[in-house]
């Protein structure tokens, strides 16, 4: 029998659905979200990326702006104009889109973005609060997991999740989400990565298998425990004559035969993807209510 698919697709416009009445809220009170994008260069996926997100913020009725800067532009003028954009009232979110130029550290870049405008949850402010249990803002494609598995009715609560990847995008901050003492976490979190020994002795264990290591098809169906819940996070291009563009998308599972033997599995596209766009606006709406107590609390 094959596996209930999880619908990111399904999910996410849920939790838009949710979202529309907070900005509905938000805007009663004279408040409008707003989200600026800053993207470096014309890589091809930033600006689909990009994209995504100013259509979405549209779509929810949150003000969003794209600042374009040339590939050469240099690393000081980048950070005068995150200076600029944090003391700037009319955004509650500042999202850096990366990856950036080599001649460009990101970690700068990221650690100057004020954390109460963090909404990709990358400072390590924003961090070292998620770790404690406490955060401002969570990472939104972890954010995005936690929300699938919660939402198909799949909960982390006391089962052994296996996280394939350890990632400072995914792997790392998703096991700081579940392991958390907390509804919707308190999960046994095994991480395994590429220095992992018999992986597949560890990946059958798991009640819950994310694979989040940015290789097609890694994750077999002998790696796979009978019923276990199987969320792949992967995005991978392979070749494929048949279609137009000449690749088609598939995850870090074999799905085809990892759906034979899972309960349930997210697909690729339509899995994660969807949800992580959607956490990005959760995270904006968040931080325009935060400012919003705060103003006054003052």
């Amino acid at each position: 029998m094959s596996a209930e698919l999880i619908s990111g697709t399904r999910i996410a416009e849920g939790i838009r659905q949710e979202l529309a009445g907070r900005i509905g809220q938000l805007k009663a009170k004279g408040v409008t979200p707003g989200l600026v994008m800053v993207r470096v260069g014309e890589d091809p996926a930033s600006v689909s990326y990009v994209s995504g997100k100013s259509k979405t913020s549209a779509e929810l009725g949150i003000y969003s702006e794209t600042q374009v800067y040339p590939e050469n532009a240099g690393e000081k003028e980048l950070l005068g104009r995150i200076a600029e954009l944090n003391s700037n009232l009319r955004f509650h979110g500042i999202l850096v889109q990366l990856p950036l130029p080599n001649h460009i550290s990101e970690d700068k870049v990221l650690n100057a973005i004020d954390p109460l405008k963090d909404v990709d949850g990358f400072h390590p402010v924003n961090v070292g609060r998620m770790l404690i249990g406490e955060p401002y803002f969570l990472p939104c494609t972890p954010h995005g997991v936690q929300e699938l598995l919660m939402r198909s009715g799949n909960s982390p609560e006391g089962k052994h999740v296996v996280i394939c990847g350890r990632s400072n995008l995914v792997g790392k901050p998703l096991m700081a989400i579940l392991v958390q003492k907390k509804a919707g976490a308190n999960a046994t979190v095994t991480i395994c990565h590429t220095g992992t020994k018999n992986m597949a002795q560890i990946t059958r264990q798991a009640d819950i298998l994310v694979a989040a290591m940015g290789s097609p098809k890694v994750i077999t169906a002998d790696m796979v425990k009978e019923g276990a819940v199987v969320i792949d996070v992967g995005v991978n291009r392979i070749p494929d004559a048949t279609k137009k563009t000449g690749f088609r998308l598939v995850g870090d599972v074999d799905f085809d035969a990892v759906k034979e033997k899972a309960k349930a599995i997210t697909p690729v596209p339509g899995g994660v993807g969807p949800m992580t766009v959607t956490m990005l606006m959760v995270n904006t709406v968040r931080a325009a209510e935060m400012r919003l107590a705060a103003q006054r609390q003052a």
